[in-house]
Parts: structure tokens; sequence; C-alpha cells
């Protein structure tokens, strides 16, 4: 028997867009109309022509010749940029939604949390739209019961249970609504990014919950923006791209890609004026080897020179945090210019470099993110992914880091050896 419990063939979803020019109503609008009414009588292409002009129709593929296989027990994270088509993949195989084209096969129960209060009946309690929730999953109120304290335990609201949810604040819809999702044993788990409404307490509970869901061997399917959060729980991947699959495999080989992708590896980057308020804006950064070359493979025995150049219109007190992450989206390490411990940075152009020691880096691939803010406070500037770079390993002791689990780090710290004889 295979243990294919959702299967995905030549997916498409299309949607029609109506392009309609409107405004407001005048009286001279009212006696145009009546009019233009009293032409149309007498020549009927005349409104038709009109019609066209006013109103036009445009068709969007949100997904297309989307096919794939999802094994029992798998957890599955979806990822891709905004408008790739993840939550209309979510919403079809949660039957929101009817595909144009293609079918899909499913076994099992799926319960989904698509967005804040999924399912749920705005003028029903808590206690009610679990009962509800459960029904629908085709449950009976023993099952139910059985899992009632459970769910309230989790969600944290047992203090307003009997209050009804159109009353619940955006964290509370959320809480109820995923331990409902997750505790009445569905086969199949479905979330999207609505986890990230939760504080970050109740998101890592949410994490463990679905790995332990997964555990158990049920499916989860997941979609979210924070790839340390997609490998940390997620054992493959799909990759959106424009409505169609672009990779899907292990789920360290598919974020590596993603993250690279539209990534700069020139090893200089020109950066757009991105500064809604002209105070402050990154200009240009640059990757450096050690005799001045800009380039964006290095040698793990050599150092790298970060080059950053910046501007600002007036004198401010900001923070410059340069973020180093791993291919998997982890952040390594932060570097900070702090306020703290510098002076306030003065009106005009900056150019300020940093070196990573030699032997610090694993041979892997890397990005930067970049940012400036006030402490505390609003942001001036942000750019995520904005170049990345590979460390290469050229000789031979260094060949067991390559893919392994020795760390991200090497730290050379001095070994201090005492030899002696036993008497």
């Amino acid at each position: 028997m295979s243990d294919t419990v959702i299967r995905v063939e030549n997916l498409g979803k299309k949607y029609i867009i109506n392009h309609q020019q409107e405004r407001y109503t005048a009286l001279r609008d009212v006696i145009a109309n009546r009019a233009q009414s009293l032409l149309t009588i007498l020549n009927p292409l005349t409104q038709k022509s009109k019609n066209q002009a006013k109103n036009s129709r445009e068709e969007f593929w949100a997904l297309k010749d989307v096919s794939f296989e999802i094994k029992q027990g798998d957890r599955v994270g979806i990822i891709g940029r905004n408008g790739a088509g993840k939550s209309t993949l979510l919403k079809i195989l949660s039957r929101i939604t009817e595909p144009t084209t293609g079918r899909i096969s499913i076994k099992g129960r799926v319960a989904s949390l698509l967005e804040v209060g999924t399912g749920f009946h705005p003028e029903l309690t808590g206690r009610e739209n679990i009962y509800l929730n459960g029904a629908i999953l085709g449950m009976s109120k023993a099952e139910i019961q059985r899992k009632f304290d459970e769910i309230v335990d989790f969600a944290e609201v047992e203090k307003f249970l009997d209050t009804p949810v159109k009353r619940y604040s955006s964290g509370m819809y959320v809480r109820l609504a995923f331990a409902v999702a997750a505790h009445l044993e569905p086969e199949i788990l479905v979330v999207d990014e609505v986890l990230a409404v939760g504080d970050a307490q109740f998101q890592n509970k949410c994490l463990g919950k679905m790995e332990e869901v997964g555990k158990q061997g049920r499916t989860v399917l997941f979609v979210s923006h924070n790839m340390a959060t997609i490998n940390s729980l997620c054992e493959k991947a799909i990759w959106l791209s424009n409505g169609s699959v672009k990779m899907e495999g292990k789920t360290e080989q598919i974020t590596n890609q993603y993250l690279i992708q539209g990534s700069d590896r020139s090893g200089e980057v020109v950066l757009n004026d991105d500064s809604s308020n002209k105070i402050f804006w990154f200009k240009r950064l640059s990757l450096l080897d050690s005799k001045g070359k800009i380039t964006s493979v290095f040698d793990v025995k050599k150092p790298i020179i970060i080059e950053l150049e910046y501007y600002a219109s007036q004198s401010i007190d900001l923070e410059i945090a340069l973020d180093i992450r791993s291919s998997s989206g982890f952040i390594i390490f932060s570097l900070l210019r702090s306020v703290s411990i510098d002076s306030k940075l003065t009106a005009g152009h900056h150019i300020a470099q940093i070196e990573l020691p030699a032997l610090f880096l694993v041979p892997r691939m890397y990005s930067i993110d970049i940012a400036a803010y006030k402490e505390h406070s609003e942001f001036f500037s942000y750019h995520q992914s904005v170049t990345v770079f590979e460390i290469e390993e050229t000789g031979s002791y260094l060949a067991r880091y390559q893919d392994s689990d020795c760390g991200l780090v090497l730290v050379n710290f001095p070994w201090q050896e005492r030899s002696y004889l036993k008497c």
C-alpha cells in the first residue's frame, strides 16, 4: 500500500482580474448617461465600444503545472517570495478553493491554519468553536472531550473560554486556532505564516508541537519566510516561484539555493537609496581579499575585508548592524557599530572596513544582511541577503569541515600542554 498522503498533478489556479476606471458620479454624469442611453437605442455598437474602453479583463495564473508527492509523516516546508503561490496552494489543499486545472488526491483529515481565526465562527465562544472545529474534522463529541483540557491548556485562554471569539485579540485567536488544529489529531496539519502573529514564546511552543506531530507519523505542511525555522522543523522543502515548482528536495539544499538566488555574487553591490526619511542610507558594500581585490570567493586561510559605504545627511545617533548568515538562514554573528561605544555619526559620506580573520568561518556559503536603526526605535535602512560569498578549502587538512557537523566557526585557541613523567 502506498504511503503517499498528498499527490498533486499538473495543478493550476487561474483568476480573472477586472480593470475598471471608476470615479464619483456628478450631475453632469447623470445627464450624460441618460443621453448615452438614448444613443445606445439608436446605435447598440456605441455601448459595446464604451464598455470595452472602461473594462478590461486579465488572466492571472497563481499556480501553473504544479506537481509533487508528500509521504505520510513528512514535515515539508513551502518557501518562495511574496506572490509565488504558496497561500493559494495551501487553500487548494485545504479544499477552501477549487483548482482550475489538474487534480489533487489527499488521504486523511486535514486541519488548516491559514489566517487568524480560520474556521472560527465569531459569534460563538471559544468553547463552542473547539467543538465546532472538531465536528468539521469528523470527530465525535467523546473524542473532542478527551482532548479538550489539553487544547485549553496549550492555548492559555481558559479565562476567556466562554467569551465570543470576536472579542479575542489576534494573539488569542492564533493560540486557540493552532491548539485546535494541532490537538484534534488530523492526519495532515497545514500551517501558513500566521504563527508570526504570536509572541516568540508561543511560536517556539507551536514549532515544538509541529515537530511532535511529525514524529507521531502525521504530515505537516508549513509555509514560512524564515529559513532558519524551515530548516529546524522540516526535512523536505518545496520552492515555489511565479506559481510553479522551481525545486524540491532536502531542506538545507533547497533553502541554500533560495537564499543564493537573486543575491549578488560579484563581490561588490551598489545599493539603491531605500531611505524614506532621507537622513541615512547605504551606498555600497564590497568584499575584498587580503590583496584588496574585489571577490566573492575566499580562501579559508586568508582574511576577508568587508567595506561598507554609507551617507548621513545630518549628525545622528544610530546603530549599524552587519549580520553574517549561514546558507541555512541562521545568523552566525552580528557586527555592530553602536552609539554606546562610538561617537555620534557625523553628516557626510563614510567608508568603514571590518576584517574577518583567517581560519574563522568554516568553508561554506554565507550571506550578509545590513541595517541601520536608532536604538529601540525606527529603522533607517535594511537590506536582507544583500550579497553572498563563499569560503573554499584549498588544502586537505580542513577537508573534514566541509558539509560536516563540526560547527560554524573555526576557533584557533592556543593549546597549553605540559608533559610529566609518572613515578
